[in-house]
């Protein structure tokens, strides 16, 4: 891959990743109620997820899924339903309790769940696969090592999608005072759960 290459991936995956998602609604969530080191775990629980789908890329199901619309769809309706289930579970006053109460003990678990939730994120959607399928052939030198652009352009878009997140947390953490109050509290998880739910709702028609 020549610089040109990488220059043309490198605004294609920035654009890609830094659009509202899923991924960034689940990031500013974890910081609003959490905090910024839980916030770090769910990232690289996302970026994990996002490493192992494109090597689900590299070694061909990416092309299962663009030609079986049966392994497609099963797919993205478990994605949608995980979506869908963070969605109620947001709009629930767990993350209130855990905003305004905090022990050692249960803050080790959320450290795992954290992690767990955005792993599951990244890996219930078709969508990276669908990126990293169509988006990588298209700046592959066949006359270069496939290994190394395999790896030059997933470590790039892991980078991208870390900082992204982290950014996008770190902001909203930033913004936190004016949701001190509780009832103000209650009413950012419960239209967040929606967006989740709502985005849940529509890749199943997408």
């Amino acid at each position: 891959m020549d610089l040109h290459n990488y220059i043309n991936y490198l605004i294609i995956a920035f654009f890609t990743i830094t659009s509202p998602g899923a991924a960034i609604l689940l990031a500013i969530n974890t910081a609003m109620s959490m905090g910024i080191k839980e916030l770090f775990f769910s990232t690289l629980g996302n970026i994990l997820g996002l490493f192992i789908l494109s090597s689900v890329a590299m070694l061909g199901v990416g092309v299962l899924l663009k030609t079986s619309p049966v392994f497609y769809t099963i797919l993205k309706v478990i994605g949608a339903l995980y979506l869908i289930y963070l969605g109620f579970k947001q709009m629930s006053n767990t993350h209130l309790k855990l905003h305004l109460s905090r022990d050692v003990k249960h803050a080790k678990r959320t450290i795992f769940r954290v992690f767990r939730r955005g792993f599951l994120v990244a890996i219930t959607n078709p969508k990276p696969i669908l990126f990293f399928t169509a988006v990588f052939p298209l700046f592959m030198d066949e006359k270069r090592s496939m290994a190394l652009q395999f790896f030059i352009m997933t470590t790039t878009f892991m980078l991208i999608s870390f900082c992204s997140l982290m950014f996008y947390g770190y902001i909203s953490k930033k913004a936190k005072a004016w949701f001190f109050n509780e009832e103000k509290l209650k009413i950012f998880f419960r239209v967040s759960g929606l967006l989740f739910i709502i985005m849940g709702i529509g890749l199943l028609f997408v």
